[in-house]
Protein backbone atom coordinates (compact mmCIF):
# COMPACT_ATOMS: atom_id res chain seq x y z
CA UNK A 1 0.00 0.00 0.00
CA UNK A 2 1.39 2.96 -0.44
CA UNK A 3 0.55 6.66 1.59
CA UNK A 4 -2.09 7.91 -1.07
CA UNK A 5 -4.28 4.96 -0.77
CA UNK A 6 -3.66 4.99 2.87
CA UNK A 7 -4.93 8.28 3.49
CA UNK A 8 -7.64 7.65 1.45
CA UNK A 9 -8.94 4.50 3.48
CA UNK A 10 -7.97 6.30 6.87
CA UNK A 11 -9.60 9.70 7.70
CA UNK A 12 -6.75 9.96 10.74
CA UNK A 13 -4.25 9.21 8.61
CA UNK A 14 -5.00 11.72 6.32
CA UNK A 15 -5.40 14.40 8.49
CA UNK A 16 -1.98 13.68 10.22
CA UNK A 17 -0.74 13.96 6.10
CA UNK A 18 -2.89 17.14 5.72
CA UNK A 19 -1.06 18.55 9.05
CA UNK A 20 2.47 17.33 8.59
CA UNK A 21 2.43 18.51 4.80
CA UNK A 22 2.68 22.27 5.86
CA UNK A 23 6.07 23.50 7.23
CA UNK A 24 5.81 25.35 10.49
CA UNK A 25 8.85 25.79 12.23
CA UNK A 26 8.94 27.52 15.57
CA UNK A 27 6.98 31.09 15.38
CA UNK A 28 6.18 30.80 11.95
CA UNK A 29 3.02 28.30 12.50
CA UNK A 30 0.87 31.00 10.40
CA UNK A 31 -0.22 28.50 7.90
CA UNK A 32 -1.29 25.48 10.38
CA UNK A 33 -2.85 28.05 12.32
CA UNK A 34 -4.97 28.83 9.09
CA UNK A 35 -5.52 25.39 8.11
CA UNK A 36 -6.69 24.26 11.75
CA UNK A 37 -8.90 27.44 12.03
CA UNK A 38 -10.65 26.20 8.43
CA UNK A 39 -10.92 22.53 9.42
CA UNK A 40 -12.75 23.77 12.49
CA UNK A 41 -14.52 25.81 10.54
CA UNK A 42 -16.00 23.08 8.38
CA UNK A 43 -16.58 20.40 11.03
CA UNK A 44 -18.54 22.76 13.20
CA UNK A 45 -16.04 22.87 15.80
CA UNK A 46 -16.01 26.18 18.01
CA UNK A 47 -11.92 28.02 17.21
CA UNK A 48 -10.47 30.94 19.16
CA UNK A 49 -6.98 32.64 19.20
CA UNK A 50 -5.45 34.28 22.10
CA UNK A 51 -3.24 37.37 21.29
CA UNK A 52 -0.58 34.89 20.59
CA UNK A 53 -2.10 33.17 18.11
CA UNK A 54 -2.55 30.18 20.25
CA UNK A 55 -5.73 27.93 19.48
CA UNK A 56 -8.65 27.34 21.76
CA UNK A 57 -11.75 24.59 20.99
CA UNK A 58 -14.32 23.64 22.94
CA UNK A 59 -17.09 20.85 22.59
CA UNK A 60 -19.54 21.58 25.31
CA UNK A 61 -20.92 19.59 27.90
CA UNK A 62 -23.72 17.97 27.86
CA UNK A 63 -23.26 17.15 31.41
CA UNK A 64 -22.40 20.28 33.45
CA UNK A 65 -21.87 17.65 36.59
CA UNK A 66 -18.99 16.15 35.18
CA UNK A 67 -15.25 17.38 34.51
CA UNK A 68 -13.96 18.54 31.33
CA UNK A 69 -10.28 17.24 30.14
CA UNK A 70 -8.05 19.48 28.23
CA UNK A 71 -5.49 18.04 25.11
CA UNK A 72 -2.75 19.81 24.36
CA UNK A 73 -0.41 19.98 21.76
CA UNK A 74 2.24 22.15 19.79
CA UNK A 75 1.98 23.46 16.72
CA UNK A 76 5.70 23.94 15.54
CA UNK A 77 8.56 21.77 13.91
CA UNK A 78 12.30 21.18 14.31
CA UNK A 79 12.63 21.83 10.60
CA UNK A 80 12.57 24.87 7.66
CA UNK A 81 9.97 26.19 5.07
CA UNK A 82 11.14 23.12 3.03
CA UNK A 83 8.28 20.67 1.43
CA UNK A 84 7.48 18.37 3.45
CA UNK A 85 6.58 14.87 1.60
CA UNK A 86 5.29 11.82 3.46
CA UNK A 87 5.46 8.46 2.18
CA UNK A 88 4.89 5.12 3.44
CA UNK A 89 6.96 2.36 4.67
CA UNK A 90 6.05 -0.46 5.64
CA UNK A 91 3.82 0.77 8.94
CA UNK A 92 6.31 3.76 8.84
CA UNK A 93 5.25 6.90 7.93
CA UNK A 94 8.36 9.18 6.47
CA UNK A 95 9.26 12.19 5.13
CA UNK A 96 11.33 12.90 1.84
CA UNK A 97 14.65 13.70 3.06
CA UNK A 98 13.94 16.04 5.85
CA UNK A 99 12.02 16.07 9.81
CA UNK A 100 8.69 14.55 9.41
CA UNK A 101 7.00 16.92 12.48
CA UNK A 102 5.23 13.82 13.88
CA UNK A 103 6.59 15.74 17.13
CA UNK A 104 3.90 16.83 17.52
CA UNK A 105 1.88 16.42 14.63
CA UNK A 106 0.76 13.26 15.25
CA UNK A 107 -0.75 14.62 19.08
CA UNK A 108 -2.45 17.60 17.05
CA UNK A 109 -3.92 14.75 14.55
CA UNK A 110 -5.05 12.70 17.22
CA UNK A 111 -6.71 15.42 19.15
CA UNK A 112 -8.43 17.38 15.92
CA UNK A 113 -9.87 13.93 15.04
CA UNK A 114 -10.90 13.32 18.71
CA UNK A 115 -12.65 16.69 18.48
CA UNK A 116 -14.65 16.24 15.59
CA UNK A 117 -15.85 12.74 16.41
CA UNK A 118 -17.05 13.71 19.94
CA UNK A 119 -18.96 16.82 18.23
CA UNK A 120 -21.05 14.27 16.39
CA UNK A 121 -21.83 12.20 19.38
CA UNK A 122 -25.50 12.98 20.63
CA UNK A 123 -25.33 9.61 22.94
CA UNK A 124 -22.40 10.16 25.05
CA UNK A 125 -23.25 12.14 28.61
CA UNK A 126 -19.54 14.31 29.19
CA UNK A 127 -18.52 17.18 30.51
CA UNK A 128 -16.78 18.52 27.75
CA UNK A 129 -13.27 18.87 25.85
CA UNK A 130 -11.02 21.38 25.43
CA UNK A 131 -8.03 21.74 23.12
CA UNK A 132 -4.77 24.01 22.70
CA UNK A 133 -2.71 24.18 20.21
CA UNK A 134 0.45 26.26 21.12
CA UNK A 135 3.45 27.95 18.78
CA UNK A 136 7.03 27.85 19.67
CA UNK A 137 7.23 24.62 22.02
CA UNK A 138 10.55 23.47 20.43
CA UNK A 139 12.51 26.82 21.04
CA UNK A 140 11.62 28.35 23.68
CA UNK A 141 7.97 27.83 25.15
CA UNK A 142 6.75 31.30 24.26
CA UNK A 143 3.32 29.79 23.07
CA UNK A 144 2.27 27.94 26.53
CA UNK A 145 3.80 31.28 28.46
CA UNK A 146 1.79 33.21 26.64
CA UNK A 147 -1.47 31.31 27.25
CA UNK A 148 -4.07 32.95 28.84
CA UNK A 149 -5.18 30.08 31.27
CA UNK A 150 -8.42 31.93 32.36
CA UNK A 151 -10.08 30.69 28.66
CA UNK A 152 -9.23 27.08 30.27
CA UNK A 153 -11.91 25.33 32.94
CA UNK A 154 -10.19 22.06 32.76
CA UNK A 155 -8.00 20.29 35.98
CA UNK A 156 -7.03 17.36 33.98
CA UNK A 157 -4.40 18.03 30.94
CA UNK A 158 -3.48 15.54 29.05
CA UNK A 159 -0.08 16.78 26.84
CA UNK A 160 0.26 14.96 23.68
CA UNK A 161 3.51 14.99 22.87
CA UNK A 162 5.00 11.66 24.83
CA UNK A 163 6.83 9.62 21.98
CA UNK A 164 5.72 6.22 22.60
CA UNK A 165 1.77 4.61 22.82
CA UNK A 166 1.12 3.75 26.09
CA UNK A 167 3.22 6.27 28.18
CA UNK A 168 1.44 8.58 30.78
CA UNK A 169 4.46 10.20 32.30
CA UNK A 170 3.38 12.04 35.84
CA UNK A 171 6.76 14.03 36.51
CA UNK A 172 9.50 15.59 34.75
CA UNK A 173 12.08 17.64 35.72
CA UNK A 174 13.46 21.16 35.84
CA UNK A 175 16.09 22.81 33.88
CA UNK A 176 18.57 25.42 36.34
CA UNK A 177 21.32 27.00 34.49
CA UNK A 178 24.33 26.99 36.59
CA UNK A 179 27.42 29.78 35.83
CA UNK A 180 30.57 29.29 37.53
CA UNK A 181 33.26 31.93 37.15
CA UNK A 182 36.47 32.09 38.45
CA UNK A 183 38.89 35.38 38.88
CA UNK A 184 42.63 35.42 39.57
CA UNK A 185 43.08 38.51 39.04
CA UNK A 186 46.74 39.32 39.69
CA UNK A 187 47.52 36.70 36.36
CA UNK A 188 51.16 37.32 35.17
CA UNK A 189 53.83 36.37 32.81
CA UNK A 190 54.36 32.16 32.74
CA UNK A 191 58.11 32.68 33.18
CA UNK A 192 58.67 35.56 35.27
CA UNK A 193 55.48 35.40 37.64
CA UNK A 194 55.56 31.51 37.67
CA UNK A 195 56.99 31.72 41.30
CA UNK A 196 55.27 33.89 43.06
CA UNK A 197 52.48 32.20 45.62
CA UNK A 198 50.40 35.27 45.25
CA UNK A 199 49.75 34.28 41.68
CA UNK A 200 47.43 31.39 40.39
CA UNK A 201 46.11 30.41 37.54
CA UNK A 202 42.00 30.72 36.65
CA UNK A 203 42.63 27.61 34.02
CA UNK A 204 43.74 25.79 36.60
CA UNK A 205 41.89 26.47 39.34
CA UNK A 206 38.31 25.82 37.46
CA UNK A 207 39.43 22.46 36.59
CA UNK A 208 40.37 21.75 40.46
CA UNK A 209 36.67 22.80 41.15
CA UNK A 210 34.94 21.24 38.69
CA UNK A 211 36.70 17.94 39.30
CA UNK A 212 35.06 17.99 42.52
CA UNK A 213 31.83 19.61 42.04
CA UNK A 214 28.75 16.71 41.08
CA UNK A 215 28.58 15.23 37.46
CA UNK A 216 25.91 12.98 36.47
CA UNK A 217 22.91 11.32 37.84
CA UNK A 218 23.21 12.70 41.19
CA UNK A 219 20.11 10.92 42.80
CA UNK A 220 17.85 7.89 41.14
CA UNK A 221 14.85 5.92 42.38
CA UNK A 222 13.43 2.74 40.67
CA UNK A 223 16.29 2.83 37.89
CA UNK A 224 15.05 6.34 37.03
CA UNK A 225 17.25 9.26 37.18
CA UNK A 226 15.49 12.31 38.98
CA UNK A 227 18.23 14.51 39.96
CA UNK A 228 21.20 14.79 37.93
CA UNK A 229 23.95 17.51 36.84
CA UNK A 230 26.34 18.19 33.98
CA UNK A 231 28.58 20.00 33.04
CA UNK A 232 28.26 22.05 28.99
CA UNK A 233 31.61 23.95 29.20
CA UNK A 234 34.67 25.44 30.15
CA UNK A 235 36.28 28.37 28.50
CA UNK A 236 39.55 29.91 29.56
CA UNK A 237 42.47 31.37 28.24
CA UNK A 238 43.69 30.60 24.76
CA UNK A 239 45.43 27.54 23.95
CA UNK A 240 47.59 29.20 21.30
CA UNK A 241 48.79 31.58 24.10
CA UNK A 242 51.18 29.47 26.78
CA UNK A 243 53.24 32.64 28.45
CA UNK A 244 49.95 33.97 30.27
CA UNK A 245 48.81 33.43 33.67
CA UNK A 246 45.37 33.18 33.24
CA UNK A 247 43.11 35.88 35.16
CA UNK A 248 39.25 34.87 34.36
CA UNK A 249 37.83 30.85 33.52
CA UNK A 250 33.88 30.41 33.34
CA UNK A 251 31.83 27.05 32.95
CA UNK A 252 28.25 26.11 33.11
CA UNK A 253 25.92 23.33 33.95
CA UNK A 254 22.31 22.35 33.31
CA UNK A 255 21.10 20.43 36.85
CA UNK A 256 17.90 18.95 36.07
CA UNK A 257 15.69 17.25 38.84
CA UNK A 258 11.79 15.86 39.25
CA UNK A 259 12.18 16.44 43.39
CA UNK A 260 12.75 19.72 45.45
CA UNK A 261 14.07 18.69 47.98
CA UNK A 262 17.29 16.86 46.17
CA UNK A 263 17.24 19.54 43.74
CA UNK A 264 17.43 21.83 46.68
CA UNK A 265 20.06 19.64 48.68
CA UNK A 266 22.41 19.49 45.26
CA UNK A 267 22.25 23.05 44.84
CA UNK A 268 23.41 23.26 48.48
CA UNK A 269 26.25 20.91 47.77
CA UNK A 270 27.58 22.46 45.15
CA UNK A 271 27.56 26.27 46.75
CA UNK A 272 29.39 24.38 50.32
CA UNK A 273 32.18 23.38 47.69
CA UNK A 274 32.77 26.45 46.03
CA UNK A 275 32.16 28.22 49.95
CA UNK A 276 34.78 25.79 50.50
CA UNK A 277 37.36 27.02 47.57
CA UNK A 278 36.95 30.67 48.33
CA UNK A 279 38.44 29.87 52.05
CA UNK A 280 41.58 27.85 50.53
CA UNK A 281 41.95 30.42 48.02
CA UNK A 282 41.59 33.54 49.71
CA UNK A 283 43.03 36.59 48.76
CA UNK A 284 44.54 34.99 45.94
CA UNK A 285 41.23 33.51 43.60
CA UNK A 286 37.50 33.98 43.86
CA UNK A 287 35.02 31.69 42.95
CA UNK A 288 31.21 32.57 41.59
CA UNK A 289 28.29 30.17 41.38
CA UNK A 290 24.69 31.27 40.35
CA UNK A 291 21.95 29.40 39.98
CA UNK A 292 18.94 30.31 37.01
CA UNK A 293 15.69 28.21 37.24
CA UNK A 294 15.39 28.24 32.91
CA UNK A 295 12.40 25.67 33.30
CA UNK A 296 10.27 24.87 36.80
CA UNK A 297 9.93 21.34 37.69
CA UNK A 298 7.16 19.75 36.92
CA UNK A 299 6.49 17.62 40.26
CA UNK A 300 4.26 14.31 40.82
CA UNK A 301 1.16 15.36 42.46
CA UNK A 302 -0.91 13.34 44.82
CA UNK A 303 -4.07 13.23 42.66
CA UNK A 304 -3.42 9.15 41.47
CA UNK A 305 -7.27 9.55 39.58
CA UNK A 306 -5.70 9.78 35.73
CA UNK A 307 -2.74 7.54 35.92
CA UNK A 308 -5.16 4.76 37.46
CA UNK A 309 -7.43 5.48 34.85
CA UNK A 310 -5.12 5.58 32.00
CA UNK A 311 -3.50 2.40 32.94
CA UNK A 312 -6.89 0.24 33.58
CA UNK A 313 -7.72 1.56 30.27
CA UNK A 314 -4.77 0.92 28.41
CA UNK A 315 -4.43 -2.79 29.86
CA UNK A 316 -8.35 -3.32 28.59
CA UNK A 317 -7.17 -2.57 24.88
CA UNK A 318 -4.40 -4.74 25.19
CA UNK A 319 -1.50 -1.65 25.53
CA UNK A 320 1.58 -1.91 28.08
CA UNK A 321 1.39 1.07 29.85
CA UNK A 322 3.50 3.13 31.22
CA UNK A 323 3.38 5.22 34.47
CA UNK A 324 6.95 7.06 35.00
CA UNK A 325 8.45 10.33 34.66
CA UNK A 326 10.94 11.96 32.67
CA UNK A 327 14.35 13.56 32.73
CA UNK A 328 13.46 16.49 30.43
CA UNK A 329 11.20 19.65 29.72
CA UNK A 330 7.83 19.88 27.78
CA UNK A 331 4.55 21.66 28.71
CA UNK A 332 3.54 19.87 31.23
CA UNK A 333 6.41 22.11 33.56
CA UNK A 334 4.48 25.05 32.76
CA UNK A 335 0.99 24.01 33.35
CA UNK A 336 2.04 22.35 36.73
CA UNK A 337 2.67 25.04 38.32
CA UNK A 338 -0.38 27.14 36.75
CA UNK A 339 -4.30 27.55 37.00
CA UNK A 340 -7.41 27.21 35.71
CA UNK A 341 -10.34 29.65 34.92
CA UNK A 342 -11.34 28.39 38.26
CA UNK A 343 -8.55 28.67 40.55
CA UNK A 344 -7.92 25.56 40.60
CA UNK A 345 -4.17 24.07 40.39
CA UNK A 346 -3.68 21.93 36.76
CA UNK A 347 -3.17 18.36 37.01
CA UNK A 348 -1.04 17.55 33.73
CA UNK A 349 0.47 14.23 32.41
CA UNK A 350 2.75 13.51 29.14
CA UNK A 351 0.65 10.97 27.40
CA UNK A 352 1.51 8.99 24.11
CA UNK A 353 -0.85 8.09 21.26
CA UNK A 354 1.54 7.24 18.96
CA UNK A 355 5.24 5.66 18.55
CA UNK A 356 7.17 8.33 17.27
CA UNK A 357 11.12 8.06 16.65
CA UNK A 358 14.42 9.67 15.66
CA UNK A 359 12.43 13.18 16.49
CA UNK A 360 14.17 16.16 15.15
CA UNK A 361 15.95 14.23 12.29
CA UNK A 362 15.91 13.90 8.41
CA UNK A 363 15.19 10.00 10.04
CA UNK A 364 11.90 10.73 12.08
CA UNK A 365 9.19 8.28 11.51
CA UNK A 366 6.16 7.76 13.22
CA UNK A 367 4.31 4.02 13.23
CA UNK A 368 0.80 4.80 11.72
CA UNK A 369 -0.93 1.45 13.58
CA UNK A 370 -0.12 2.83 16.70
CA UNK A 371 -1.15 6.42 16.37
CA UNK A 372 -4.53 4.56 15.12
CA UNK A 373 -4.18 2.44 18.30
CA UNK A 374 -3.78 5.85 20.33
CA UNK A 375 -7.16 7.09 19.25
CA UNK A 376 -8.95 3.96 20.57
CA UNK A 377 -7.01 5.01 23.76
CA UNK A 378 -7.87 8.50 23.93
CA UNK A 379 -11.63 7.61 23.27
CA UNK A 380 -11.77 4.89 25.62
CA UNK A 381 -9.87 7.18 28.66
CA UNK A 382 -12.31 9.92 27.48
CA UNK A 383 -15.77 7.37 27.97
CA UNK A 384 -14.05 5.69 30.74
CA UNK A 385 -13.30 9.47 32.84
CA UNK A 386 -16.93 10.52 32.11
CA UNK A 387 -18.69 7.33 33.65
CA UNK A 388 -16.99 7.95 37.12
Amino acid sequence: MNIEDLRKENELVDLFCSLAEIPSPSRHEEKVIDWICNYCKDNGLNCEQDDYKNIYITIPATDPTKEPILLSSHLDVIGDDSPVIPYLDGDLIKAKGRTLGADDKAGVANALYFAKYLNKRTDLSHGGLELHFTRDEEDSMSGIKNTDFNKINSKYVLVLDSDALGQCLVAGASYVMIDLKVNAPKGGHSGNDIGDPTRANATKLIADLVSKLPQGAYYCENGQVITSCNIGGIESGDVTVTNVINTDAHATYSLRSSDKKKEDELIAKMQGIVDEFNKEHEGIATAEITFTVKMPMFEKNDDEYMPILFETVAKKLGIEPEISSFHAGAETHIYANKTNAKGERFSPYLLGLATVCNMHSAREYVDYKTMLKGQELLQALFEAHNRN
